[in-house]
C-alpha cells in the first residue's frame, strides 16, 4: 500500500525507470522497510523512547516539507505530519515518564504503526528529491539496531529469543538510567544529525552522502566503545541468572 501511494508500482514509473531496475529499487524498498520497522519495534523497550525518537523524526520531516511548500514543491500533504506529531505529543505525555509511572504504552501495534508513518514520509520525501540519503533521518536507531543484530550473530544467539543487547538497554538496565534520560539522549542525538544534515550540509550528492557516513562512522565508533566498556556488566547479569 505504502509503495502503490508513493507511485512505485505505477507503469509510468517503471517506464521511466526500466523493469529491471524499477523491479530491484522496490525489492531494495521492501527489505529497508521491513527491516527498519523490526528495528523500530525492537527500540521500544522502556518508557518515552518511541514518542521522543518518533518526534525526532517527524519534526525535521516537518521541517524540510514546510521549506518544500514555499516553492509549491512539498513532498507529502503538511496535515499529515502535524496531525501525526500531535498524536506523538499526546502519547508522550502519559509514555514519556520514569519506570513505573508511564500511563500508557505503545507495545507492537503502535511502534509498528508509528514505523510506518514514519518510513511513508520518508519514502515520500526520497521519491519526490530521488535521494536515498534521506535514511539519515534514523541513522542512530539503525546503528544501534544493526549493529546489535550482528553482535548477536556473532554470539550465535537465536535472533527470534528475547534479548536485552542493545544499548539504551545497558543504559537502563545495567547503568542504572533513568528511562526518560536515555531516551532524551536518543532523541537528541538524532535530532543534531539531522538538523545538522538539513541546515549545514550543502545541498548536494556528494556533500549529503559524505556527511551521512561520517554520522554513520561516528555513531558506530561511539556504539562500539561504549559496548567494549560497559557489555561484561550484562554478561555478569546473565551468569546471575544462572545460579
Amino acid at each position: 500500500l505504502a509503495f502503490y501511494q508513493l507511485g512505485m508500482l505505477d507503469g509510468a514509473w517503471f517506464e521511466a525507470n526500466g523493469t529491471l531496475l524499477g523491479g530491484l529499487f522496490i525489492l531494495l524498498a521492501l527489505i529497508v522497510y521491513v527491516g527498519a520497522t523490526n528495528v523500530i519495534n525492537f527500540m521500544d523497550g522502556i518508557n518515552g523512547i518511541t514518542g521522543g525518537y518518533s518526534l525526532a523524526v517527524l519534526i525535521p520531516l516537518a521541517l524540510i516539507n514546510d521549506e518544500r511548500l514555499m516553492i509549491n514543491d512539498c513532498f507529502i500533504e503538511p496535515s499529515f505530519l502535524i496531525v501525526a506529531i500531535l498524536s506523538v505529543v499526546v502519547f508522550c505525555y502519559f509514555n514519556f515518564r520514569p519506570k513505573e509511572k508511564a500511563k500508557c504504552f505503545a507495545g507492537d501495534v503502535g511502534s509498528i504503526g508509528i514505523a510506518f508513518i514514519m518510513l511513508f514520509g520518508i519514502g515520500s520525501l526520497v521519491m519526490r528529491t530521488g535521494d536515498v540519503t534521506w535514511l539519515i533521518l534514523l541513522l542512530v536507531y539503525g546503528v544501534d539496531g544493526v549493529l546489535t543484530i550482528c553482535h548477536r550473530i556473532m554470539l550465535h544467539e537465536n535472533l527470534g529469543e528475547a534479548h536485552r543487547k542493545h544499548a539504551y538497554q545497558l543504559m537502563a538496565n545495567e547503568l542504572k538510567m533513568s528511562h526518560v534520560t536515555v531516551s532524551l539522549i536518543y532523541m537528541g542525538l538524532q535530532l543534531v544529525v539531522s538538523l545538522g544534515f538539513i541546515y549545514l550540509c550543502p545541498p548536494t550528492v556528494l556533500a549529503h552522502w559524505v556527511y551521512l557516513l561520517v554520522a554513520a562512522v561516528v555513531l558506530i565508533v561511539a556504539y562500539i566503545l561504549f559496548k567494549k566498556k560497559y557489555y561484561h556488566l550484562h554478561e555478569e547479569y546473565l551468569a546471575s541468572l544462572k545460579k
